[in-house]
């Protein structure tokens, strides 16, 4: 039996070992664990370019920091599946993203080196800042406070309230900026080709080199350095505002850029701004997907791929279920694209999802009419008002978990005005291996409160090009929220002809006598599956697809609620506040008084696992409406 070397990577089990190792080895160790996140990203699929351009940025801050006295607070979160290898979960690392795995995101009660729970993206400065002023406040003048941020995230507007924030205060606060020009699809917007102007600037480079490299050589921090800098800071500082510094507008100290896949380099680096107090940020340039040449050639592709080769790079795809069948998003995106050629007022807005949500169909179509605004959520719903004051048709995509981070804009901009702007909530429902963070099992509930506004979801792909085509008439004057899950649909021939679709119309399926299924969305397709198992149990199931949450199809519940006694609703969203909700309250207003069961996201929030396995705990699969309803039927 051949005995298998021992690497250096099998030795750290805590980032104390790594603080053991030579800075001599810490570029084997980088080798290490970008080979061991390959060898386990293409066997258990999870989010892969961001952690490997970030290998050499997450062993040199271990390296240097007392994790986790000091705090790392990485933002969203695609980026640190080398954090979590080196701290304690590389056994289990295999289990990542499964049902009662690791999570794919950094959380607080996973491990004591998730300092923040994350998902959502530009939250680390406002979280860290927290952080940094909380430690000032206990006197804690030895724990440092990083957070680590990219390009991406710093379009989104929360990340500049923090700066805003953090530069007026003293708080010992290093943020990293992680500068790959990339988030999920190339950055759109003026940031990032302001930090690759910086990154190229001449004088940038001659303040690196004269300045930041001559720091390094001093012995120590002491009182020599602490008058080097006080002497030369406000040339310094005159210098850098040459160049239109933006962070040194905020009050911030800036270095930077430096190369972010020299470890060694990165280590001294961060090792001198530990002895530099207050708000300070460095500017590190990386390349997202590095050392894997496909995914650094195409970084939106392997941003999360999915199975792949890891020799050939090849991407395995599982394809839908029904051959030809197309996910809800590129259903979305070609019908976008057919309707903006038929109607010039459509323009399309997406917060940086152009490839998540097919946008990017339109955007290579008509790029003078479809929008990537970056990761600004609530700009994009207000920019979507503002062109629904001037007649034009927006069609707003937003991922469902996400739109969350807009609701005040919903109500205010858009609801209260009454503008008819069209929400398309990709991602409805649940996700699967994002977890929590990322399930859209809210907007039913959340957007139903809202006055004005229609709230629908399509059961099938036909169902939401018609809701689509419906929506864009130019006879609506509110605005709509379209609901649709992620994945796959199952009408393999869902390119028909555009049907209009009656607003607060819902439809019956088929016939029953002992009970009523109601279904809003996807959850209808389970139901159907469910009321053929009940045949064969001899329980008469009648399905209505409502169509619409708001307004309710109050006829077609009318006669439902006089002809059964039983009835049971299923949602691919959360109970509280939601579509059984919106039945139960016309049932009490009407004076019915049937018996009613709702089936739906518990209140609670549901961890990461396969679809199957979460729909399951759910109890909305066939297998639990089969068991509700049977149970309905027998008491």
């Amino acid at each position: 039996m051949v005995k298998v070397k021992e690497t250096l990577l099998d030795k750290i089990n805590s980032p104390a070992d790594l603080k053991k190792l030579s800075t001599e080895e810490l570029p084997e160790v980088c080798k290490e664990l970008r080979e061991f996140i390959i060898d386990a990203v293409s066997t258990n699929p999870g989010h892969f370019g961001a952690s490997l351009g970030v290998v050499e940025l997450t062993v040199a801050l271990h390296y240097v920091y007392n994790t986790p006295y000091d705090l790392l607070v990485w933002d969203v979160g695609h980026q640190a599946y080398g954090h979590k290898i080196l701290t304690g979960r590389r056994e289990a690392f295999d289990t990542n993203r499964k049902f009662n795995g690791l999570s794919g995101f950094p959380k607080r009660d996973e491990s004591e080196y998730d300092a923040f729970g994350v998902g959502h993206s530009s939250t680390s400065i406002s979280a860290a800042l927290g952080m940094a002023i909380a430690s000032g406040l206990k006197e804690e003048k030895d724990r440092n406070v990083v957070a680590i941020i990219g390009d991406g995230a710093m379009t989104g507007g929360m990340a500049f309230e923090a700066l805003n924030n953090a530069g007026a205060t003293k708080a010992n606060l290093l943020v990293i900026l992680n500068d790959n020009n990339m988030a999920i699809d190339p950055n759109s917007g003026v940031i990032g080709q302001y930090l690759l102007n910086i990154s190229k600037s001449q004088t940038y480079n001659k303040v690196k080199k004269e300045v930041w490299e001559g720091l390094g050589k001093l012995d120590g921090f002491g009182e020599k350095t602490r008058k080097f800098i006080q002497k030369n800071q406000h040339a310094l500082k005159n210098i850098l505002l040459k160049e239109n510094n933006l962070f040194e507008a905020f009050d911030f100290r800036y270095f930077g850029p430096i190369d972010g896949h020299d470890v060694k380099y990165l280590a001294k680096a961060l090792q001198d701004l530990k002895k530099i107090s207050g708000p300070k940020l460095l500017h590190v340039v990386t390349k997202k997907g590095k050392g894997f040449l496909q995914a650094e050639k195409n970084q939106t592709k392997f941003h999360a791929p999915g199975l792949f080769n890891k020799e050939t790079g090849e991407i395995y795809t599982s394809g839908c279920q029904v051959d030809n069948a197309h996910k809800f998003q590129n259903v979305f995106g070609e019908t976008l694209v057919e309707l903006a050629e038929k109607n010039k007022k459509i323009v399309g807005i997406t917060p940086a999802m152009p490839s998540g949500c097919s946008m990017n169909l339109m955007i290579a179509k008509m790029p003078d009419r479809a929008f990537d605004v970056g990761i600004a959520e609530q700009h994009a719903v207000t920019f979507a008002a503002g062109l629904a004051t001037q007649g034009m048709v927006p069609f707003c995509n937003i991922y469902s978990t996400f739109m969350q981070r807009a609701y005040d804009q919903v109500i205010h901009d858009v609801a209260i005005q009454s503008l008819p702007v069209i929400f398309c909530l990709d991602r409805g429902g649940l996700v699967g291996e994002d977890g929590p963070t990322h399930h859209g099992v809210f907007d039913i509930a959340y957007m139903r409160t809202v006055p004005n506004m229609i709230v629908c979801a399509p059961m099938d792909e036909p169902d939401l090009r018609n809701l689509m085509y419906t929506a864009q008439l130019g006879e609506l004057k509110q605005p709509i929220s379209i609901r649709y899950p992620r994945g796959c649909g199952n009408v393999p021939d869902w390119r028909r002809p555009f049907e209009k679709i009656e607003i607060g119309k819902g439809r019956q399926l088929s016939e029953g006598t002992d009970l009523a299924i109601l279904t809003i969305g996807k959850s209808g397709i389970f139901a159907q599956d469910a009321i053929k198992m009940l045949a064969d149990e001899n329980i008469s199931a009648a399905h209505f697809d409502l169509r619409f949450v708001k307004p309710l199809d109050e006829d077609l519940l009318r006669s439902v609620f006089k002809k059964y006694r039983k009835i049971l609703t299923v949602e691919d969203g959360v109970i509280k506040g939601g579509f059984g909700s919106a039945v139960l309250e016309f049932m009490a207003e009407n004076g019915f008084s049937s018996q009613v069961k709702i089936l739906g996201v518990p209140d609670r929030f549901i961890e990461h696992g396969a679809l199957k396995e979460l729909y399951k705990v759910c109890g909305i699969d066939k297998e639990g409406i089969v068991s509700a309803a049977r149970d309905l039927v027998e008491n």
